[in-house]
């Protein structure tokens, strides 16, 4: 399982969690896109699929095929399905159990993190085994992503790199600031953002770089 994490919210987390995943879908794997966040949960609707049932659905026992949802077509996800985080406001779910159900439910299972550095955003990097990091080039959001990178040094969750979006021209000292390489740079295009050719492409190259770290 690899975590889509960032410090700060709006540096891109959701919107790459979908673009990772429609990349690797296009390689023919089969991917489950998985909302962790309680606070603001929106992959689904980035996505187009309901939101409900989701995770919780998931820790309570019930069926993979059942809690997940392909987005429609077309979208650019085939072989991605998404499943939901609660959308009632209740906090009550295990991540651990509904995380370990979900870890073998496809080739590549990547979760979508909250921001910051809480007990929300540290629950489900406990529980993967890799971490993303995403960051935009301000200085704000670098300090924000510099402190989850810590946070999962600390953890002993191994960090594969970063991915800086909104830019194509990363300024200086990110990987240095983050001690992670930067694996891709995401244009910044105005919406819809993923339908976009440059930032499919570019997704593509992040989704390279990963497969060739052989996770």
């Amino acid at each position: 399982m690899l975590a889509i994490a960032g410090g700060k919210g709006g540096c891109g987390k959701t919107t790459t969690t979908l673009g990772l995943a429609g990349a690797f879908g296009r390689t023919r794997r089969s991917v489950l896109a998985v909302d962790a966040d309680l606070d603001m949960p929106n992959l689904h609707l980035l996505a187009e699929v309901d939101g409900e049932p989701g995770l919780a659905a998931v820790a309570n026992g019930g069926s993979i095929e059942d809690v997940t949802h392909p987005p429609p077509e077309p979208s650019g996800l085939s072989g991605v399905r998404v499943v939901p985080a609660p959308q009632s406001g209740t906090r009550e779910v295990h991540f651990p159990a509904a995380l370990s159900r979900l870890e073998n439910g496809a080739d590549h299972v990547l979760v979508d993190c909250p921001a910051g550095a809480g007990p929300d955003a540290v629950t489900p990097l406990r529980a993967v085994n890799h971490v993303l990091l995403v960051t935009t080039p301000d200085p704000a959001c670098l300090r924000d992503t510099a402190k989850t990178a810590a946070m999962a040094r600390t953890l002993n969750t191994p960090i594969v790199g970063c991915v800086v979006t909104k830019t194509e021209r990363p300024p200086p000292g990110i990987e240095r600031l983050l001690d992670s390489p930067i694996l891709a740079t995401i244009p910044d295009v105005g919406p819809p953002v993923l339908p976009d050719e440059s930032v499919a492409r570019a997704y593509d190259a992040l989704a390279s770089a990963i497969l060739s770290k052989h996770l």
